[in-house]
């Protein structure tokens, strides 16, 4: 008789765990704490991901237009260099 109760007790606690679990709400690590912001008021993902692009076309215009005023100058600095040492061999010579 016990050994009876035994062997039953040994097949209904595996099948009383798979209820309980199945029955029982899972818990994600997606809950947060404190209140949610309704999805009305948040801006959406693809308007950040415009304004940053945004921006960093911004600021490669303005690293481009730097590269080209200083490459300007660079080449005004070369231009005169040259001439000026074009102007110092002929009035040695």
């Amino acid at each position: 008789m016990l050994k009876a109760c035994v062997n039953r007790v040994i097949t209904l606690a595996p099948l009383i765990l798979i209820i309980w679990l199945i029955s029982t709400k899972p818990t994600t690590a997606e809950e947060e704490s404190g209140t949610t912001i309704p999805a009305e008021s948040r801006p959406c993902v693809d308007c950040h991901a415009f304004e940053f692009m945004q921006r960093a076309l911004q600021d490669l215009k303005k690293t481009a237009y730097n590269l080209d005023s200083r490459t300007e100058t660079l080449l005004f600095k070369v231009e005169k260099r040259t001439l000026c040492d074009c102007l110092t061999a002929n009035t040695l010579n």
